[in-house]
């Protein structure tokens, strides 16, 4: 009888391979863990909310249900998108709460060995880092693995 392939905190494991939904932020490719996501939305109306940290742009409705949308750009501290374009939402589940990451873009899901992701770089901005579980150096670019529940951890307190 086969056992189930456990996850890990990098993505889905099968054999020694991790998996990711890659995606765009001001330029930089990224990477989300597959069983970290719910689904992927085009651009959607989201409805703001007053007094809400800078990195929540607002809520969204995701089949009934409320979703809280989280900028990506503004939680990393990245330049505001530029005027005409569209974010597309990431959604999420932590806890029992929907969450929509907003980004600059979504390409494909990728399976990278997981033995070759590597420790974050010195050359990586201190945010980064807090956010991210480590690198995999591809081809033509750097892939930063992001750590989603690191990036829903968000300030309530100060923003009250």
């Amino acid at each position: 009888m086969d056992e189930a392939r456990p996850a890990t905190a990098g993505g889905l494991m099968t054999g020694d391979t991790l998996a990711f939904l890659t995606l765009t932020l001001a330029g930089q490719h990224c990477g989300v863990p597959v069983l970290s996501v719910r689904d992927v939305l085009a651009n959607q109306t989201i409805a703001r909310i007053p007094l809400a940290p800078r990195e929540v742009a607002g809520n969204l409705n995701l089949r009934g249900r409320i979703v809280t949308a989280i900028d990506l750009r503004q939680r990393l501290r990245l330049p505001p998108r530029p005027p005409g374009q569209k974010a597309m939402s990431v959604v999420t589940e932590h806890g029992t709460e929907l969450y929509a990451l907003l980004v600059d873009s979504v390409s494909e899901v990728v399976s990278l060995p997981a033995r070759d992701m590597e420790a974050n770089p010195s050359t990586l901005p201190a945010l980064w880092v807090e956010h991210s579980r480590g690198i995999y150096r591809l081809q033509d670019r750097l892939l930063v693995v992001l750590n989603v529940a690191r990036l829903l951890e968000l300030d309530l307190a100060a923003a009250a």
